[in-house]
Formats: structure tokens, sequence, C-alpha cells
């Protein structure tokens, strides 16, 4: 990289984190709280296991962060705990069903990240056309159905319960009121994720971290709080 190193950069450096991007958002959106349930998609090298652990608060307060990736990662040693484990799989072709078998009690996870990334070839439209694909699956992985069921003009999804604390209808692996975070590279097709998220999120913002460079093309949507209304 040339030119000096930004802020995040350095702290990200100077804290022993492999990456500065999950040290950024985290530092102002405050995603993670203590005791959150965390699942991360495309978790190579392990910046967002690092700082999501470190954002669970003590022991005590329990709280999980599950990393998945297509190549078999190691648990960073430093900012993480025994409550990190990583899967080697391809997010691509992973049943939801054995996603939410990974949460606690398989009720789901309270954050979902996905810091998927094509292997860039330089060719712009061919590499945004995968970044929006790993994008879509994440969303997909994280509402389920409710990506398809959204109205404009109501952010809730009526669903029944079946008593047992799931809910018939959320076939997604996030939480009801959880938070949703996806990596893409900037183009046409990123229109058609706001499209999807504001409806069925309380707040759905594009993120380009000040520290980026500026030739980088990653932006980040943050969708906080999703509105699915259980009725008994």
């Amino acid at each position: 990289m040339s030119g000096t190193p930004d802020f995040f950069y350095r702290e990200a450096q100077r804290l022993g984190y492999v990456a500065r991007s999950a040290f950024k958002i985290q530092k102002q959106y405050k995603i993670i709280t203590p005791g959150s349930s965390v699942l991360d998609l495309g978790c190579a090298p392990g910046a967002w296991l690092q700082v999501a652990c470190q954002n669970l608060g003590p022991l005590g307060k329990g709280g999980v962060v599950v990393g998945i990736d297509v190549k078999k990662v190691k648990v960073p040693s430093m900012h993480c705990d025994e409550r990190v484990t990583t899967v080697c799989a391809d997010v691509m072709n992973l049943p939801r069903e054995q996603v939410r078998a990974l949460s606690p009690q398989q009720k789901g996870f309270s954050v979902v990240l996905s810091d998927m990334c094509p292997l860039v070839s330089g060719i712009t439209t061919r590499d945004a056309a995968l970044s929006a694909e790993l994008g879509m699956r994440a969303i997909d992985l994280a509402v389920g159905k409710a990506a398809h069921d959204r109205t404009v003009n109501n952010a809730f999804e009526e669903v029944q319960s079946d008593g047992s604390g799931s809910s018939l209808g959320i076939d997604g692996v996030l939480q009801p009121g959880g938070h949703l975070i996806i990596k893409l590279l900037e183009s046409e097709d990123v229109k058609e994720f706001s499209q999807i998220c504001k409806p069925i999120f309380r707040k759905a913002s594009w993120l380009r971290p000040k520290a980026t460079r500026s030739c980088s093309r990653e932006i980040y949507l943050i969708c906080q709080g999703f509105q699915y209304r259980v009725r008994e």
C-alpha cells in the first residue's frame, strides 16, 4: 500500500488485528454487543473473528462467534477465546438448516457478517457480478423468505410461532432485531440490495469507510434491526 498508513490501519496494526475494516466498522456502529451470537461468512483471514470476540464482553456474558470459509481458517490466537470456532465449507452450497444448527440452541444469530469477496479478475463487470452473487447469498441465508415477501409499505411480516421459541415462516438464520453487514464491490447491482433490505430492517445504510483507499471499490451495507414480528 502506497502513501501514509491511515489511522485505522495503524490502530489495527498496533492492537494486533489482522485487518482494519472490521475494526473501524465496529468502532463506528457498535453492531456487536456483549453476549451476541455472531456468524461470520467468509471469515478469512480472521479480522471479524477477533473484533467480534473482543466485543462479546467477559466470558461470563456468553456469546459465540462462528466463522465459515471455503478454506480452513485457524482462529487467531490474539483477541480470540474459546467462544470462537470456524467451519470449512462453501457458503454457496450450505443449507440454511446446517448454518442455523451452528447457533446457540439452534435459534439463529443476532449478527450476520458477510465479508465474502470473489477472487478479483480485474474485469470490473465480472468481479461486480460475482460480488453481488455472494451478497445475495448472504441475504438469503440471513433473512430467508423475508427477502422475497417484503412490502414497501409494511416492513413487518406477520408469522406464526409454534410456541417453542422458533418462528414458523422465519427460515433465515438472523434473529428478529438482529443486524446484517454485507461487503460488496460497487456497481449498479448494489441498488437492488437497498430495495431488498430497507423494508425489512429498521435502518439500512451504505458505508464507504473514511479509511478506505480512494482506489478501493469496496462498500458496506449496514442493516440494523431486522423487523420481523412474530404473531403468537
